[in-house]
C-alpha cells in the first residue's frame, strides 16, 4: 500500500460510485427511493464511517498489517455493496 492518504482516498472514491450508482437507479426506476434502496445507502455511509475510524485508528502495535487488514474489509464491503447494486429491482 502506497499511503494512508491513498486508501482514505480509494474508500471515498469506490463508496461514492456505488452510492451514485444507487441513486441514478433510483431516478431512472420511478424517480423514488425504495425501502431497499434506502437501506443501502444507509449500510454504505455506515460502513464508510467504520472503514474511516479504522484507517484513524492511531494505538495500533503493527501498523502495516492493521491497514492491510482494513483493505481487505474495505474490499469485502464493496463487493456486497456491488452485488446487492445488482440485486435492486
Amino acid at each position: 500500500m502506497a499511503s494512508v492518504k491513498n486508501l482514505k482516498k480509494e474508500i471515498n472514491y469506490v463508496l461514492g460510485d456505488i452510492l451514485n450508482i444507487v441513486y441514478i437507479w433510483e431516478m431512472t426506476s420511478g424517480g423514488k427511493p425504495t425501502e431497499s434502496s434506502e437501506a443501502l445507502v444507509g449500510d454504505i455511509y455506515d460502513a464508510f464511517d467504520a472503514l474511516m475510524v479504522k484507517v484513524n485508528q492511531k494505538d495500533v502495535e503493527n501498523k502495516k498489517a492493521h491497514y492491510k487488514l482494513v483493505k481487505e474489509e474495505f474490499e469485502v464491503a464493496a463487493n456486497q455493496f456491488v452485488a446487492k447494486v445488482n440485486e435492486l429491482n
